[in-house]
């Protein structure tokens, strides 16, 4: 699984600025002079994972095509707090139309990177998986996804067009978990994934022949019985109102996989700033 294309990067920063920037920003063409250029750095002022540090230079490369630009790090390093990402230098108007952009994109990737850095990190030495989910911005999931990948998760589905997930509403509307799962597997689809709140239902589900069953909002004593009961027969995820406390003895458990929505839907931006030096 990728982020997004050369092309849909550029796509991507082309609606930013038409949202930001109109049809011109109208503080720099009119206060700063046409001449004029700026050298900036991209400095953190916490210890973050990165991530979107490429599209962010990207911003800046499109409003000042010829400007120097030395990255410091790449997508996926530790750095510290006061440590510079990049240095950009070129037309002052261009750099400063393109900041809040770069710096939006730059400060919620990398938050969703550094959560989930320390989610992984709360895991111990568990042999289970950092999974993330759909709980993402709309429009946004590709580079959201991406950024959990930085900070050493693994994705989920990437929408509901790639994997089976029955949940309780369809298993409502169905009358059973055999029947969804034996549809599923009727029409060829791969990694059928069931939803369970009870053990009866791992027991059903894993019967049925599920390949993964979803353990939703069990205590780590049901997540335990139910890795017990699927014996190794399919695969386990556990998932819903995982959080940096809890997760530790989740992971414990035995279970494959735990899934965590917030580390997308809920991670702070971090810190990352603009420092400008005249040239």
């Amino acid at each position: 699984m990728t982020v997004l294309t050369p092309a849909e990067i550029s796509d991507f920063i082309d609606r930013a600025f038409a949202e930001d920037i109109g049809p011109g920003d109208i503080t720099s063409n009119h206060v700063i002079p046409e001449t004029a250029r700026l050298r900036v750095a991209l400095e953190t002022r916490e210890d973050i994972v990165v991530a979107g540090l490429d599209i962010a230079l990207d911003c800046f490369r499109k409003l000042v095509p010829d400007a120097k630009i030395q990255a410091q790090c790449k997508d996926g390093d530790r750095v510290a707090a006061k440590g510079i990402l990049a240095v950009v230098e070129g037309s002052a108007r261009g750099i400063l139309t393109a900041e809040r952009t770069a710096l939006n994109t730059l400060q919620h990737l990398s938050g969703i990177a550094t959560t989930t850095a320390h989610y992984v990190a709360a895991m111990g030495n568990s042999t289970a998986t950092l999974l993330d989910t759909r709980k993402t911005l709309p429009g946004w999931r590709k580079l959201e996804k991406y950024a959990t990948r930085m900070g050493g998760a693994q994705n989920h589905r990437m929408g509901l067009y790639d994997g089976v997930m029955i949940k309780d509403n369809h298993i409502g509307v169905v009358g059973s978990i055999t029947q969804c799962v034996q549809s599923a597997r009727a029409a060829n689809l791969p990694k059928i994934e069931v939803e369970c709140d009870t053990l009866d239902q791992v027991r059903e589900a894993t019967d049925a022949g599920a390949d993964i069953i979803l353990l939703d909002n069990m205590t780590p004593d049901m997540l335990r019985q139910a890795v017990a009961i699927v014996a190794g027969r399919c695969k386990t995820e556990a998932s819903g109102g995982v959080r940096l406390d809890t997760i530790a003895a989740i992971a414990a458990t035995g279970v494959d996989y735990v899934s965590v929505g917030r580390i997308t839907q809920s991670a702070p931006a971090v810190d990352i700033g603009l420092d400008v030096a005249i040239l």
